[in-house]
């Protein structure tokens, strides 16, 4: 069994060197929901462990005949027996089970078991879907984040080539957040398509499945699983006798795969409902963080949630408020990556950059004064990103002469 589940493995590894490009919520739709489906899938496909997916009762009709047959085509139960009662008394030993008038009786059709593996494949696809968009249009922007820094002259570096990055970000290309909050809105669109094609894939018995299945597992003898996934089910064969004239087999058929797909999709229904929740609070956090990204508190607040750190308050608000959305999505991505000491320093050239109100009134006095001859008015006017300080490199300079 163990080797059956082999194909899911890679994506069950933990790599935290691996940079971060989502949130945890966008992570359950592309990583949690794409491995459960992939192992109901396997579950499903696999007879060594559940034994054949149906066997039919037949005296006249060869077993493998009438198992084909009735796989292919659609059993049924019959809606007069699907009756709590009845059961309980003895009248009949399985739901839905038991005579019943040809043509003039309802039935209810169960058809759906044959496509059961090709819906929760194609649906684990779909959920990977949002994370590969997202992957092709973040374009490894990012990838500074998983870079490691042996030495002070590789960080100071490191550091000039995110935040040169981060300067073109902010003038050239302001589509990153927006394709971000795409993402997000398609993966709230895909679980809603899912689970109303699941719905009705199982005849729209799906939306109160879970609800059904807490309220009367423990308190009837017949629950919404039985009728939704009966263990024993009717069966029509029709042939010719040696007469010539059309003969009717009734015949019972026992679906031991519908133990496994009553588990995976009660499963399914705990599993979607959790994920609903959690993928409308997610929006909920990138409204606000849409409405408030200017407001220094909440974005101090925001950046500890995404690493825990000091930042100074200065510099942090001289960055803000020369970011748009989109840049203040792509420094949260940053922070999450970065180590503190590094993204300080990022922030401290960015803020040199973007100088703050008062950071301004002090290189303006000092082009007033004559007294500093290296931070003169010239000096000061052709200042670029790139010769902004390098207070790591200084440092180690100081300390060789020490």
């Amino acid at each position: 069994m163990l080797h059956a589940f082999s194909a899911v493995s890679p994506y069950l590894k933990f790599n935290p060197k691996r940079v971060t490009i989502d949130n945890t919520i966008f992570k359950l739709h592309y990583r949690w929901t794409f491995i459960i489906l992939i192992v109901a899938t396997i579950l499903v496909c696999s007879r060594q462990y559940f034994g054949e997916h149906i066997k039919c009762i037949s005296d006249t009709v060869p077993v493998h005949v009438i198992n084909t047959y009735c796989f292919f085509t659609s059993t049924f139960t019959v809606v007069r027996h699907l009756n709590n009662t009845a059961l309980s008394n003895g009248a009949i030993f399985q739901p839905g089970i038991g005579p019943y008038e040809i043509y003039e009786e309802p039935i209810k059709r169960h058809a759906y078991y044959q496509w059961v593996p090709f819906l929760l494949f194609g649906q684990a696809l779909c959920f990977y879907i949002p994370h590969f968009l997202w992957k092709t249009w973040e374009e490894r922007s990012l990838k500074y984040g998983q870079l490691s820094m042996p030495c002070l002259e590789e960080t100071e570096c490191r550091i000039k080539d995110i935040r040169r990055s981060m300067i073109e970000r902010m003038r050239l290309n302001n589509s990153w957040g927006a394709h971000m909050v795409f993402a997000e809105l398609l993966n709230l669109l895909n679980l809603m398509l899912q689970i109303y094609w699941t719905n009705l894939f199982l005849g729209g018995a799906f939306y109160s499945l879970g609800a059904k299945v807490y309220a009367e597992r423990w308190t009837e003898q017949m629950d919404a699983l039985d009728i939704v996934f009966p263990k024993v089910t009717k069966c029509h064969f029709h042939k010719y006798g040696s007469s010539g004239s059309l003969q009717m087999h009734d015949t019972l058929c026992v679906m031991a795969l519908n133990i496994i797909n009553e588990k995976i999709y009660t499963i399914l229904w705990f599993w979607y409902a959790f994920l609903l929740l959690f993928t409308l609070l997610g929006l909920v956090w990138r409204a606000s963080t849409f409405l408030f990204y200017k407001n220094i508190k909440f974005t101090r607040i925001s950046f500890y949630w995404a690493k825990p750190g000091k930042i100074d308050d200065h510099e942090l608000t001289a960055v803000i408020k020369k970011c748009n959305f989109s840049n203040w999505t792509y420094l949260f991505f940053l922070r999450s990556n970065l180590s503190e000491f590094v993204f300080n320093k990022v922030i401290y050239h960015l803020s040199s950059e973007f100088p703050s109100e008062q950071r301004e009134n002090v290189i303006n006095a000092a082009k007033l004064s004559p007294k500093d001859d290296d931070l003169g008015p010239s000096r000061l006017q052709t200042l670029r990103i790139d010769e902004i300080g390098s207070p790591l490199l200084e440092e180690k300079g100081s300390n060789k002469l020490e």
